[in-house]
């Protein structure tokens, strides 16, 4: 937790003891212990709050595997390449069909359901640029 092992602990313990002294030492261990308590509280109230707004599906999310810490961006851009499109359309990714494009437009289903061309830059030739998307 934060890089702290119990070395750094044990010498940030001893700091605030000669910082802080015998006599206020008691009552900022009770703070802490009171703010730990909040902390607690909080986290519980939003856990709860978080399984009434969702219902019975809060309990099915297997958390786990949206654990941040455990994707690894090959394996995703990997995933991404080789899932079919979401339209159900069994078009050819817009790189695989330009591969075998000479002159010719391609065209490259929409969201929409809809199909634009797309057509091969020349050579020396470049891309457009939006310069109120940067």
């Amino acid at each position: 937790m934060f890089g702290l092992t119990f070395d750094k602990l044990l010498v940030i313990g001893v700091l605030a003891v000669f910082l802080l002294g015998p006599e206020r030492l008691p009552h900022y261990a009770s703070k802490l212990a009171q703010l730990v308590r909040t902390v607690r509280t909080m986290a519980d109230g939003a856990k709860d709050r978080m399984r009434s707004e969702m219902g019975p599906e809060f309990d099915d999310v297997e958390w786990q595997k949206l654990d941040p810490r455990q994707y690894d961006p090959r394996r995703i851009i990997r995933d991404a390449l080789l899932d079919p499109p979401a339209g159900g359309s069994t078009t050819k990714p817009v790189s695989a069909a330009m591969a075998g494009a000479t002159a010719a437009a391609v065209s490259v289903g929409l969201p929409g359901g809809t199909r634009a061309p797309v057509v091969p830059l020349a050579v020396g030739e470049a891309p457009p640029y939006d310069s109120e998307a940067t």
